[in-house]
This record gives structure tokens, C-alpha cells and sequence, in this order.
């Protein structure tokens, strides 16, 4: 995160359980850093965690965004 300048991150929290959801969505929980329930990891803001948390945003949520 060092060569973040602006310092912007964002934090989702894991809500949906990745049972009997496709693999592919699982690994992306896991590539998020989130891989139980009400797991919390805040992320770099960058177009491709944004594109993950999109494919993956009926099982977390956004909880903050700086």
C-alpha cells in the first residue's frame, strides 16, 4: 500500500455464506481476504477490488470507503 499516494481503501465485511455458490466465488472471497462470516478487511480502492467485490456483492458489503 506504500505505493498507494492518495491513501484510499476501502472496507467490506463478508454477510453471505459461499455454500452451495459456484467456485469461482469463493476464490474471490478468498482473494478478498474473506473466507467467514462478518470477516472484515479494508482493501486498496483500485478498479480490479472494485470489479471483485462487484461479482461477489451478495455476500458482502461495503462498510466504509475512504
Amino acid at each position: 500500500m506504500a505505493d498507494n499516494k492518495k491513501g484510499k481503501t476501502v472496507t467490506v465485511e463478508q454477510i453471505g455464506s459461499p455454500i452451495r455458490r459456484p467456485n469461482v466465488q469463493r476464490q474471490t472471497l478468498i482473494g478478498l481476504g474473506l473466507n467467514k462470516m462478518h470477516r472484515v478487511r479494508t482493501l486498496e480502492d483500485t478498479p480490479a477490488v472494485r470489479g471483485m467485490i462487484r461479482s461477489v456483492s451478495h455476500l458482502v458489503r461495503v462498510v466504509d470507503e475512504k
